[in-house]
C-alpha cells in the first residue's frame, strides 16, 4: 500500500494533513532550518489532536548532522520525552565527521527507541557510501530511509532512489525533496510506495499593522507577514493519484 507522509510545521498544519488524507505526519519546527525538534507544547497538542502516527524530528539546530556530545545528549533526552508521551515512531539522523552513519550513536538511539518506528532522514544523503549505509541502516532495524536520492531533488536523484529501492530488505525507501503534485506519478512509476511531501503553500497573516524596518530573522528580507502551511487540497490530490493503483513499474 502506497503511504503519503507529509511534513508539517505545526498542529494546525498536521490536523489539515490528516483530514486532506495523509498516512503519516513527520512534525517538525523551525522550516526555514529544515525542521527542528518541536517544543513540548506542540508534542502535547499533536497527541490531543491526531490519530494518524505522527513522527516528531529530533533535530536539536540547523546544519550539519555531526553533533557534539552535549547535542547528543539533549537528543537523547527529546527521545526519552516523545516515547513518554506515546509517539508511534520519530525522526533523526546521526553522522560521523567522516561522513559515514555514527554507528555508535544510532545504536544508542535504536535501543532507546525499542517498539517505536525510526526513520533516519536526509542525512542520508549527506553520507559517504549510500550503499554500505543502507546495509548499516537495515542491520541497525531502522523502518525507512528518507532519501533524495543524495541530489538536490527527489526527482534529481531518481537513479539512486530505484537502485535503493531495489535493493532494499527490511525497511522502505521514502523519497522527499521537491516531491510534489506534478511529478508523483514519476515516483509511483519507479516503484516507490512511500512519499514524502511538504505540500506547502505561503499564507498571509492576519494583522493588519505591519511595522516596517524591523526584523525578527537575520535574513532582512524575509518576510516575516506569510507562513508556510500545509495545502489541504494538495494533499488529498496527491493521495488520490497514488491510491488510483495504476501499476508498479519497477526500473
Amino acid at each position: 500500500m502506497r503511504k503519503l507522509e507529509i511534513c508539517c510545521y505545526g498542529v494546525e498544519c498536521a490536523v489539515t494533513a490528516e483530514r486532506s488524507g495523509a498516512d503519516r505526519v513527520e512534525l517538525c519546527a523551525a522550516p526555514t532550518e529544515g525542521g527542528l525538534t518541536p517544543s513540548a507544547g506542540t508534542l502535547m497538542s499533536a497527541r490531543r489532536r491526531v490519530t494518524i502516527p505522527v513522527h516528531p524530528i529530533v533535530r536539536p539546530r540547523g546544519g550539519d548532522f555531526c553533533y557534539s556530545e552535549t547535542e547528543f545528549e539533549v537528543m537523547k533526552s527529546d527521545i526519552a520525552f516523545i516515547r513518554e508521551q506515546g509517539f508511534p515512531g520519530l525522526v533523526i539522523g546521526l553522522l560521523d565527521v567522516d561522513g559515514y552513519i555514527d554507528l555508535p550513536r544510532m545504536q544508542q538511539v535504536m535501543r532507546q527507541c525499542r517498539g517505536m518506528e525510526v526513520t533516519f532522514h536526509r542525512a542520508f544523503d549527506l553520507c559517504h557510501s549510500p550503499l554500505m549505509a543502507l546495509q548499516q541502516l537495515t542491520d541497525l532495524g531502522v523502518a525507512r530511509i528518507l532519501t533524495s536520492g543524495q541530489q538536490q531533488s527527489a526527482e534529481s536523484g531518481l537513479p539512486l532512489l530505484r537502485e535503493l529501492n531495489r535493493m532494499a530488505q527490511g525497511l522502505s525507501i521514502m523519497a522527499g525533496a521537491g516531491v510534489r503534485l506534478s511529478n508523483v506519478q514519476k515516483f509511483i512509476d519507479a516503484g516507490l510506495v512511500e512519499l514524502h511531501s511538504s505540500a506547502s503553500q505561503r499564507i498571509a497573516s492576519p494583522m493588519r499593522y505591519r511595522k516596517a524596518g524591523v526584523s525578527m530573522c537575520s535574513d532582512v528580507d524575509n518576510d516575516e507577514f506569510t507562513r508556510t502551511c500545509v495545502d489541504g487540497d494538495v494533499v488529498a490530490a496527491m493521495k488520490s493519484v497514488m491510491s488510483l493503483g495504476a501499476p508498479v513499474k519497477v526500473a
